[in-house]
């Protein structure tokens, strides 16, 4: 039996692109360094995936920054005013990515927006209405080239021109039916160049078709494809779908002139049913995806050869593939020195996950599972289970009365108290929560965990931090402050690390965007609070100003939704495990005279079902009340927020309202502020903070930039309603630029009250 990569992680073991891009950034290493980290990378990656045996390796795979926006610079996607700054081909790219602002000129970056239900993170294209859809680059030749001279077969992959079109922003009045014809001779072009080179397969990803697609959609698809596939020559093409089932077109794609198709077995609810009950073409390869490319458990042999098994006796010519890239999950396991093997030999990462398709394999095609020792040890390990329930965490759970996710007084009625209490002007200031995380701050950080230095002389450094950082707002006149976070590593980890039931790593890192990377902490059992999280630290701040200071707390969605989570329990257990720990620490910052406390849940729209039919019943109807339960039972006094960032929320804006916070703030500069007009459609009732500046780019907004953002907020939301603040915390920003940008917010929120 065959096996087959989606695709591969590109960070490196040691996050080495992420350390060369950023030093490429600085203007430490030039290009041709950063280049040379790039290519000793993907020679390694691909040499890993030939060493394990496994027969697909992928080709192209591989970004600086972000595939779809690698795809978008291939096809010449490229808006004009990139163009119009000057900068070579890869400064152009790190632009649209990361906005520029120099001698050149100064533009904002592309909008940013959540990979469908993962916590990766892809630059949306921007289409005007002068693009010229076209073949304009040579990466995916090169990097398939670069593979063949290490004498490594591979197929080249490609977001698809479904997806492109349908993921792209267009600014003007075409759309995408109006590059069709476009999109067709480029990705034809494709075709011919790899057919050139010699190359046997191509791997178009098409994960827009797991959502809902109606007829018009269909009807696109087909002429797309039709067309695209006139171009196909000698190379084969394999249309890899990921993240659910493909229910809506299964008739469609499967009549395609398509050598293979890539269906998800794990989170495709329906793609063993499709099969059963529509059979699967003799003249085309299924490409099976069993090996889980989202979680770090081992994969349960067991099961999966039943898979297996069933496929082969309905005829079909099966390849055992990885469910979605592997960018998704860590490097490898042999980095975790410090985990123990009770706990390492149920987790297989990137690494691992290629032997256990190799072994898969050979298992599926000896037909005697019993002789293989790796399927012994497999099914031992499933038998025994693990330990990790907590029986106090059981009684809790069905102790909870239906009345503990409602708070009281109602919304309106709290609104006025609290302005009373709080005494905020209009248009208050505030931030994220997060300040700089700057060299100082690391390294105490990690002088502590080492043992190199004192609890007392960890918590002196970071109460000067904190005191510093009060005096600092202060002076510039912020209007409701925080304590900067700066004794916290990552707004998931440093929670867990409080709750029982958690296991950390040392290594385990998974890219978010671009160059910041994330090590989700893993759910090993049942979940409750040790002891206070926050509330020493919160409680400190507090008592250095007069000022209301943010109690700084991450919801249970998120903490779930940025875990590796269990696979033995649901979804909803385990997130009203969570939400009852932090419900314990919210109470415990109320008693310590926090007035203020942000509860965040970034991660929201993560596990959102993709199939609009679902989003209640299977997610929203467990996900809304699990924060509703983590600040029921404040005083009415007590103000609650919640920060939200980089996901589509329009849609779901009344669940969003229906979490009964008293203030949300979310990212909207990116994405031009559009979130404003479903705010004002579905009259939503929460005071609301759309970002007035992005984050995550390192320019430094005007004073004119933010007041303008600031006017149009105005007529979409009411004055009394509206906070200003920057779009997300800013622990990845320099400092010097972080004190100028607050500075021009403050300015420009006294020029709006003046306007008032």
């Amino acid at each position: 039996m065959l096996t087959s990569v989606v695709g591969y992680p590109r960070i490196g073991a040691e996050r080495e692109l992420k350390f060369a891009s950023e030093k490429y950034f600085k203007g430490e290493i030039g290009e041709k360094e950063l280049l040379s980290v790039a290519k000793d990378l993907r020679a390694e990656h691909i040499c890993s995936q030939k060493n394990a045996g496994i027969d697909f390796i992928t080709s192209n795979d591989f970004s600086f920054y972000d595939g779809l926006l690698d795809t978008a610079v291939l096809c010449g996607i490229v808006p004009g005013r990139y163009k119009e700054l000057g900068l070579s081909e890869q400064d152009t790219y790190f632009a649209m990515a990361r906005g520029y602002q120099g001698e050149k000129g100064d533009v904002k970056a592309l909008a940013m927006k959540k990979w469908f239900n993962t916590n990766y993170h892809y630059i949306v294209p921007e289409v005007e209405d002068d693009t010229v859809l076209r073949l304009a680059g040579t990466k995916i030749f090169d990097e398939y080239q670069e593979a063949k001279e290490n004498n490594i077969e591979t197929k080249p992959v490609i977001v698809g021109a479904y997806t492109l079109l349908s993921l792209c922003r267009y600014t003007g009045s075409k759309r995408r039916e109006d590059y069709l014809d476009a999109a067709i001779e480029a990705y034809k072009a494709i075709l011919a160049g790899l057919e050139t080179l010699g190359a046997k397969w191509i791997q178009f990803d098409e994960p827009a078709l797991v959502r809902d697609l109606d007829d018009t959609d269909q009807v696109f698809l087909q002429k797309l494809y039709q067309g695209i596939l006139t171009g196909k020559g000698n190379v084969r093409v394999l249309l890899q779908t990921y993240f659910g089932d493909v229910r809506d077109v299964y008739d469609t794609i499967t009549k395609l002139d398509v050598d293979g198709i890539g269906l998800d077995f794990i989170e495709g609810k329906q793609t063993e049913v499709l099969i059963e009950k529509n059979g699967f073409p003799k003249d085309k390869l299924l490409f099976a995806g069993l090996v889980n490319g989202k979680n770090i458990w081992k994969n349960h042999y067991e099961k999966t050869l039943d898979v297996l098994e069933k496929l082969k006796a309905q005829g079909i010519d099966t390849v055992l593939s990885t469910s979605c890239s592997l960018l998704h999950v860590p490097y490898t396991l042999e980095a975790e020195t410090k985990l123990a093997e009770e706990y390492k030999k149920h987790f297989a990462y990137a690494k691992e996950k290629l032997t256990e398709l190799r072994t898969i394999a050979n298992i599926a095609a000896s037909g005697d599972r019993d002789a293989f020792e790796a399927y012994r040890e497999n099914k031992e390990l499933f038998e025994k289970g693990r330990d990790c329930e907590d029986k106090d965490v059981q009684k809790r759970l069905k102790a909870i009365r239906e009345e503990d996710y409602t708070r009281l007084p109602e919304r309106t009625e709290r609104e006025q108290i609290q302005k009373e209490a709080l005494k905020l002007p209009k248009f208050p200031t505030t931030t994220i929560g997060s300040f700089p995380q700057t060299k100082d701050v690391k390294k105490n950080r990690s002088s502590f965990r080492k043992g190199e230095i004192s609890e007392t002389e960890y918590k002196a450094f970071n109460r000067e931090k904190i005191k510093r950082a009060i005096e600092w707002q202060e002076s510039i006149g912020i209007d409701v402050l925080v304590h900067g976070e700066y004794e916290r590593n990552d707004m998931v980890e440093y929670f867990g690390e409080s709750l029982s039931g958690y296991l950390f790593t040392e290594k385990a890192w998974v890219q978010s965007y671009g160059t910041r990377c994330v090590k989700p902490p893993v759910i090993w059992g049942d979940v409750s609070r040790k002891k206070p999280i926050t509330v020493e630290w919160s409680a400190y701040a507090q008592s250095l100003s007069d000022k209301p200071v943010k109690g700084m707390l991450t919801g249970p969605v998120t903490i779930l939704n940025w875990s590796f989570p269990r696979e033995d329990i649901s979804i909803r257990e385990s997130m009203t495990q969570i939400a009852l720990a932090i419900r314990d620490e919210v109470l415990d910052l109320e008693k310590n005279g926090i007035r203020i406390i942000q509860i965040d849940e970034a991660a929201l729209r993560e596990k959102l079902p993709l199939r609009r039919s679902d989003w209640y019943s299977e997610y929203l109807d467990f996900a809304i009340p699990a924060f509703r339960l983590v600040h029921s039972g404040v005083k009415a006094e007590t103000q609650i927020h919640t920060h939200m960032c980089y996901s589509e929320f329009t849609d779901i804006i009344p669940a969003i309202d229906n979490m009964d916070a008293d203030v949300i703030t979310f990212e909207a500069s990116r994405s031009d502020l559009l979130i404003l007009d479903a705010l004002k459609k579905c009259n939503f009732e929460t005071e609301a903070g759309p970002g007035v500046y992005d984050i995550h780019s390192p320019r430094v907004p005007s004073v004119e930039e933010i007041v303008t953002a600031l006017r149009k907020m105005r007529d979409k939301v009411a004055d009394e309603k509206l906070w200003v603040n920057p779009d997300c915390g800013l622990k990845t920003r320099g400092e010097e630029e972080t004190r100028a940008s607050l500075i021009n917010l403050v300015h420009a929120a006294e020029q709006i009250r003046k306007e008032a």
